[in-house]
């Protein structure tokens, strides 16, 4: 629930800092910085050999946002990480310790709009990398199109 204020908190200085913004305007950066306390639990559905089980985790996750407005550019930063978060198996009793992964998502649409019919230009591009625990990449995706519409 913290979380979802930190973000809702988030998005609303964003959105007054883009309309805020006129061309020529020197830049204006924010960060964000919190701990807060989780305790939720969670499925995994491979434990308990194969039968799953709910796993209670508590402990602290940072969050860490910077964004910087120049003009009509947003550039966002984001870190989240688990400190001491550690949980038990409801079933088996087993041991659970977070790491830190990362999974990231950027869609750009970049239009470039002319007078009259089938003279616009699209650029479109779909960027997915996926870093497990030890800061390996373990998956990576790029869907790039340019297209005359």
């Amino acid at each position: 629930m913290k979380k979802l204020l930190v973000l809702s908190g988030l998005v609303a200085v964003l959105s007054f800092a883009v309309v805020s913004s006129s061309s020529g305007a020197p830049a204006s950066s924010f960060t964000a910085n919190s701990f807060f306390p989780i305790e939720l639990t969670v499925f995994v559905p491979c434990a308990n050999g194969g039968l799953g089980e709910d796993v209670e985790l508590s402990g602290t996750i940072h969050d860490l946002f910077h964004v910087t407005v120049n003009d009509n550019t947003v550039h966002v930063k984001t870190h989240d990480q688990p400190q001491g978060v550690t949980g038990t198996g409801l079933v088996t009793g087993d041991k659970y310790t977070a790491a830190v992964g990362q999974e990231e998502t950027f869609i750009n649409n970049f239009r470039i709009i002319g007078q009259g019919n089938g003279n616009n230009f699209l650029v479109h591009e779909n960027f997915h990398i996926t870093v497990n625990a030890n800061g390996t990449i373990t998956s990576f995706h790029d869907n790039f199109t340019v297209d005359c519409k």
